[in-house]
């Protein structure tokens, strides 16, 4: 199948989030953005202001607490009556009028905002998103399903095709990112996670969107995220024409350093990658991570230290060649094999995860077919070990034995063990063989 991406219109930038990282970008900054939600809606506004206030080129997020996600919107209320933890904040319960006046005098041409939610079924937030005059948000059917819901494939690329539609029928332009490139968040080799930013792009295209960013997250090789990111923004320059998109890289989003300098040193790593690939957007980490929600201090620590990282990367860093492992040929392969299988996107996304053509490894969503399976190499290179039923070219002399459960949980350590052990006693490389 070929798709045909909707021509744009003539003011393609005038989504004030598109233009405020396009603006950053031709300036030669980075756009760096935190994960951010709170329940009440006077300290998420003080969490804006925090963002907006940081020596750095930020935009804002609101990220949404779980009962919203799930559209259980009577719990969400329920929790705020009577003052009981939501670990983010509850759009629809607050509703769009509470939600307006929050952002008055903090949102704006310098300062968009994002709402990130993790729904594979968003209608309800998507309208309580544009009744607030909310600038951007993400996600997608496959990249929102398969790793957070038990909705079908089928239920979820309905409603996000109706989504996508409701974006863009609005007289303002509303941009969509696609998380697609960070399926699980770590061991999906990054041939398919640049495919599924790529498809679900042409998804959001296929139903009238013009301001699309594609999402890539930090793996366990910088040289081999280098030759992803290329490759992620060679498919987008070639299948989404003059519409307009921009790159968004993630801070590692797997098992994540515990040490203060095992974190920041990663967070580095992701910054200097932001610079090198020519990534216009990076979404930082902050040494909370591993053992709780951040505060707004600690965002605007790691934000800081992310800019300026990618100050020091842009004005004195040495280039890093990137690997060259056939990863930008394997992606379109897996881009176009899919687009094939029927008349539209969706239609496609579906029949290709029903046929184990599309497989995200680990995944235990039913509509995944959980054959194919990844591993961590000596050069610390996220490879296939074996393809399930996808049309992948595999070398099948490695002779590597079935990977153990202990196995796997090494794998998920490898970013720990490299930051935290390594940097602090200097000790050679880990590898998993």
């Amino acid at each position: 199948m070929s798709v045909t991406v909707p021509d744009a219109p003539a003011r393609i930038r005038t989504n004030r989030f598109s233009a405020f990282v396009h603006r950053t970008k031709e300036a030669g900054g980075l756009v760096v953005q935190p994960r951010m939600g709170f329940a009440e809606l006077p300290v998420m506004r003080e969490g804006l202001l925090g963002v907006r206030g940081a020596r750095a080129t930020s935009a804002g997020t609101i990220t949404l607490d779980s009962y919203t996600r799930v559209n259980d919107h009577d719990s969400a209320r329920e929790a705020l009556r009577t003052g009981a933890d939501l670990n983010g904040f509850p759009l629809v319960a607050h509703g769009p009028d509470a939600t307006r006046r929050m952002l008055e005098g903090v949102a704006g041409e310098d300062f968009p905002i994002q709402v990130r939610h993790g729904s594979a079924l968003p209608y309800p937030l998507f309208e309580a998103m544009v009744a607030a005059d909310i600038d951007a948000t993400e996600g997608g059917p496959v990249s929102y399903c398969l790793p957070y819901s038990r909705a079908p494939l089928t239920e979820a690329v309905d409603a996000w095709a109706r989504c996508c539609e409701l974006l863009a029928a609005q007289d303002r332009q509303i941009h969509l990112e696609s998380f697609g490139g960070c399926m699980l968040g770590q061991l999906c080799p990054p041939s398919l996670l640049v495919a599924l930013s790529v498809l679900e792009a042409l998804f959001f295209a296929e139903h009238g969107l013009h301001s699309i960013s594609l999402s890539y997250a930090q793996q366990t090789s910088s040289a081999q995220d280098l030759e992803a990111l290329a490759a992620l923004r060679r498919l987008a320059g070639e299948r989404l024409g003059d519409l307009d998109w921009h790159v968004v890289l993630y801070t590692y989003m797997g098992v994540y350093p515990r040490t203060p300098v095992g974190s920041f040193r990663i967070l580095e790593d992701s910054a200097r990658l932001a610079i090198r690939s020519g990534t216009e957007r990076l979404i930082v980490k902050t040494p909370a991570e591993a053992f709780r929600i951040p505060t707004v201090n600690e965002n605007v620590d790691a934000l800081e230290f992310a800019a300026y990282v990618a100050a020091d990367e842009a004005l004195h860093g040495q280039p890093e060649p990137p690997t060259e492992t056939g990863l930008y040929e394997e992606a379109r392969m897996l881009v176009d094999s899919t687009l094939a299988l029927a008349p539209t996107v969706g239609q496609a996304l579906v029949r290709a995860f029903s046929l184990g053509h599309l497989d995200v490894p680990f995944c235990l969503h039913r509509d995944n077919a959980n054959k194919s399976r990844a591993y961590v190499d000596a050069r610390g290179l996220l490879r296939w070990a074996e393809p399930g039923a996808m049309p992948l070219a595999m070398d099948r002399t490695a002779g590597r034995k079935p990977l153990s459960a202990q196995g796997l949980i090494e794998m998920l350590g490898y970013n720990e063990r490299r930051f935290d052990r390594e940097q602090l006693t200097r000790v050679p490389q880990w590898s998993l063989t």
